[in-house]
């Protein structure tokens, strides 16, 4: 039986991330100078930055074409992940809820990209002078989800997709 109707939480949950992605970015917007470095802990930094690119500021330099490229991937990325919740089977919780951030997480980040022409990142991850590429919540919304994808494809790897009969 399809997802249908029983895919709302997970859009609730792709909203959910979407708001606090947002509010996180509008914080760090107004409160932070750019670039200047704001020590939590000794491995953390909150450090607003403008990422034109894609992740890790991937063609971040290619002279503006890129913002179109992205925010059209991102759009038919998220297409592509309302339909999968909409009509995947019911009862795979832990594929829909991946599916949920990481839905949210791309419109997060395709909000800015579309308003902005950027995405904003603000959270610096580090250990002496060695740093992460500077990230934000849509990020991390992403990463989590794509992690909890890989896992439920551990879980799963065994059982026959709906329809299909288990060879061997």
């Amino acid at each position: 039986m399809r997802n249908g109707t029983h895919a709302i939480p997970w859009f609730i949950l792709a909203a959910v991330v979407i708001l606090v992605d947002q509010y996180t970015k509008v914080a760090a917007t107004n409160n932070l100078s750019y670039a200047q470095p704001v020590e939590v802990f000794w491995w953390l930094n909150i450090t607003l930055h403008h990422n034109t690119g894609a992740a890790f500021s991937f063609l971040s330099d290619a002279g503006g074409w890129q913002r179109y490229f992205f925010a059209a991937l991102a759009s038919a990325i998220s297409v592509a992940l309302v339909v999968w919740l909409v009509v995947m089977p019911r009862g795979q919780r832990l594929l829909a809820f991946s599916l949920g951030l990481i839905l949210g997480g791309a419109l997060g980040n395709l909000w800015d990209r579309v308003a902005l022409g950027y995405v904003v990142d603000f959270i610096s991850v580090h250990y002496e002078n060695h740093y992460f590429p500077t990230f934000n919540i849509a990020d991390s919304a992403i990463s989590v989800g794509a992690a909890c994808m890989l896992l439920d494809s551990f879980i799963h790897r065994d059982k026959p997709a709906v329809g299909e009969r288990k060879t061997g």
